[in-house]
């Protein structure tokens, strides 16, 4: 992750053409680009993945404190007719 800066540092240490040293840090912009798509474009965990698993279910999925109760009994009514 480092190296890309570490080129840079030695780009402009090292006697070489301009142009060379301005085009190290193209690969900067596109690493700031990288990081930036990654902080927008998050990882969706309530989406099943390609083995149908979910890492977090959404809000409205989890039910509350009081409802997991009535879901059970709902449940056994419900099975048992």
């Amino acid at each position: 992750m480092f190296n890309t800066f570490i080129d840079d540092v030695f780009a402009f240490l090292i006697e070489m053409p301009l142009k060379h040293k301005i085009m190290t840090l193209r690969d900067d912009a596109v690493f700031a680009m990288f990081l930036y798509q990654a902080y927008i474009y998050r990882v969706d965990k309530s989406r099943p993945n390609e083995y149908g698993f979910i890492y977090e279910k959404k809000a409205e999925e989890i039910p509350a404190v009081g409802e997991k109760d009535e879901l059970a009994a709902s449940n056994v009514t419900s099975a048992s007719t």
